[in-house]
């Protein structure tokens, strides 16, 4: 199955099982979207790809509540989630497309993204993060909450059996973690460390690795 048939078929569970799937939940998702916040004035736009059910966009919300928000998926099923989530809100829009194929139309002060980048080769990588770098100001942001693969095969190897174990502990169903692998098939995992490198290529001024765990990093892009 292509990814958005894959991420559509798990649309209304997924918010259920984020924790489940990322041991680290609480600091990779909230602790760093506190920092980042906490650091930057408040932006007038804020684009998020790969937005799935809006989840991100969510703890960014809590700190930018006035902020205009544009979430950005292939998978429509994913989106519809985040409408529901967001119900009534009439700062946030929603596109249904590929980003790693076009953005839309307008400028953004900050571009986020969690666990999506991951999903393009490196090829692609780089071509949306100089896209991501055209359509932000001087001082615009570039934050992606995503898994990597260590810079060592070996290591990489532990950091994929670690979560696995974690994950068959956690209370996830089988049917839950047999369509976990499935979607697994379609990950194009590079090492924080590299990622950083491109960005760096992009001609970002500042990159920096502001979380690290395992398989999860953040790291956030300064223009």
């Amino acid at each position: 199955m292509s990814i958005s048939e894959q991420f559509n078929l798990i649309a209304k569970e997924y918010d259920i099982n984020r924790k489940r799937f990322i041991p680290c939940f609480d600091d990779f998702y909230i602790s760093t979207t506190n920092f980042l916040t906490a650091n930057i004035t408040t932006p007038e736009r804020i684009l998020d790809l790969g937005a799935g059910t809006g989840l991100l966009s969510a703890f960014w919300l809590q700190h930018f509540p006035k902020a205009e928000y544009v979430l950005v998926d292939i998978a429509d099923e994913m989106l519809e989630v985040a409408k529901e989530r967001f119900n009534g809100l009439n700062n946030i829009s929603y596109q249904n497309l590929d980003y790693s194929k076009g953005f839309p139309d307008y400028d953004f002060d900050v571009i986020i993204s969690a666990l999506s980048v991951h999903h393009l080769d490196n090829e692609n990588k780089a071509e949306l993060f100089e896209s991501i770098y055209n359509k932000l100001p001087q001082g615009g942001l570039f934050i992606n909450y995503d898994q990597f693969c260590a810079d060592s095969e070996q290591m990489s190897m532990w950091f994929n059996t670690y979560w696995e174990g974690q994950l068959k502990n956690s209370g996830l169903t089988d049917a839950d973690i047999k369509l976990w692998y499935e979607r697994r098939k379609l990950d194009r995992e590079c090492s924080a460390e590299e990622e950083i490198n491109m960005l760096k290529e992009c001609n970002f001024s500042e990159v920096n690795l502001i979380y690290s765990n395992q398989k999860f990093s953040v790291i956030a892009a300064v223009k």
